[in-house]
């Protein structure tokens, strides 16, 4: 999906065994909330700068989960996707993301992402 090359590298580097790595792709003044949800009332959110992200990351299981982006749009500096999370093949929840970036280095400056197994998109 060429329109939103930023989160495809994103998520792909979210999905290996060295997610840490999206610590290089954001600016000095990122901020983000990440929505989480298990479903049946479980949620929780993540926020924060760099450190939020850092503890969002620590806590997070690697190489489980695989992120498919079904659909996405570039506006401007703003990437949209929609998609949706697998474990061994099953589906597990759908997803959006939004990420505004820094026009001068490409990196994220802002992070939004929602997350539900409560609601699933045809691909």
């Amino acid at each position: 999906m060429s329109a939103t090359p930023f989160l495809k590298a994103w998520f792909e580097i979210m999905d290996s065994d060295t997610p840490e790595r999206v610590l290089d792709r954001i600016t000095d003044d990122f901020e983000m909330s990440i929505q989480f949800s298990k479903g049946e009332g479980q949620s929780a959110e993540f926020l924060g700068d760099r450190a939020g992200l850092v503890a969002y990351l620590e806590q997070r299981e690697k190489s489980v989960l695989v992120h498919d982006i079904t659909h996405g749009a570039r506006v401007d500096d703003v990437e949209l996707v929609l998609g949706r999370t697998t474990r061994d093949g099953a589906f597990e929840a759908s997803f959006n993301a939004s990420a505004l970036l820094d026009p001068a280095t490409g990196r994220c400056r802002r992070l939004l992402i929602g997350r539900t197994p409560q609601l699933e998109f045809p691909g």
